[in-house]
């Protein structure tokens, strides 16, 4: 089946050539983006996306062109909707991004510019999710060399890239970033780690993203009896945890049992996803 993208008004298939080479998100990285998660044919959290979406667009004065359904919730979310249903998505991930638009190559853009929405999706296979719920990943740290404004969904994500790459070439599937000797967060995920009775994490501000389950988490953690405090912490700090995982929209939680090859936890929990971790992936399902 050929996959059908949305591009400024039209679907068409993914393969057609529509992107045009002066396009300041190809050229600049101008440009900012949103994932979601699809489950059951319906997308997951659309509120809170396109919440996060309006915050980048005006952090960095990208302004909705004449006629572009970024002007209304409701135009995105049939167009949206429209593509996951064009594309046959049972499970899988929405992406939508908008560059400033076209323009002759100079770094300062012209005022009467149009942004270019795009959205594509893809399907996903969920064993390979239920298969990282029950057994767990194992992460490395990297130094966090991205720039100063990470709570914007930027799609300037060649220092992610790196560290997503640095992580695979040690037979690790994530990479948690640190920066003045704390955890920021991982390369496409929140970081998190249970030590006792609370549950930490980096607070919001301009080194993290602010991911969309965040928010669920740490709303659940109280049925769990757990405090949160939202405050970063360091890798040895994570290494003695009693748990630890990320969080990202399209995966969910993702259960962390080692670090740079340390085995988190203690006893016969140690290198096992932990009970805290596995409640709140059942909460969150449950939420759904």
């Amino acid at each position: 089946m050929t996959r059908i993208a949305y591009i400024n008004g039209r679907y068409q298939s993914i393969y057609y050539p529509a992107i045009f080479v002066e396009d300041r998100g190809y050229q600049f990285a101008d440009a900012v983006y949103e994932v979601c998660a699809i489950e059951g044919g319906r997308l997951l959290d659309v509120k809170a996306h396109l919440d996060r979406l309006t915050y980048s667009l005006k952090a960095i004065d990208i302004r909705a062109g004449h006629g572009s359904p970024l002007k209304s919730r409701r135009a995105m979310a049939m167009v949206m909707r429209e593509v996951v249903r064009r594309n046959r998505i049972d499970f899988g991930m929405l992406y939508i991004q908008v560059s400033r638009g076209v323009a002759v190559r100079e770094h300062l853009p012209p005022k009467d510019i149009d942004p270019v929405l795009v959205m594509t999706c893809k399907p996903l296979d969920p064993t390979t999710r239920h298969r990282i719920h029950t057994k767990g990943i194992a992460a490395i740290s990297v130094p966090d060399i991205r720039w100063g404004r990470c709570d914007i969904k930027s799609v300037s994500l060649l220092a992610n890239v790196l560290a997503k790459q640095a992580a695979n070439d040690k037979g690790a599937q994530e990479a948690w970033q640190v920066r003045d000797g704390l955890i920021t967060e991982g390369a496409s995920a929140n970081a998190w780690m249970i030590k006792g009775k609370t549950l930490h994490t980096a607070p919001i501000g301009f080194p993290i993203l602010n991911g969309t389950i965040r928010k669920q988490i740490i709303a659940l953690a109280a049925k769990q009896g757990l405090r949160v405090q939202e405050k970063s912490f360091s890798i040895k700090a994570a290494q003695a945890g009693d748990e630890c995982f990320s969080s990202a929209a399209t995966n969910g939680l993702l259960p962390i049992i080692s670090l740079d090859g340390k085995k988190i936890g203690a006893g016969k929990n140690k290198g096992k996803v932990g009970a805290h971790t596995t409640a709140f992936i059942k909460l969150l399902n449950k939420s759904l």
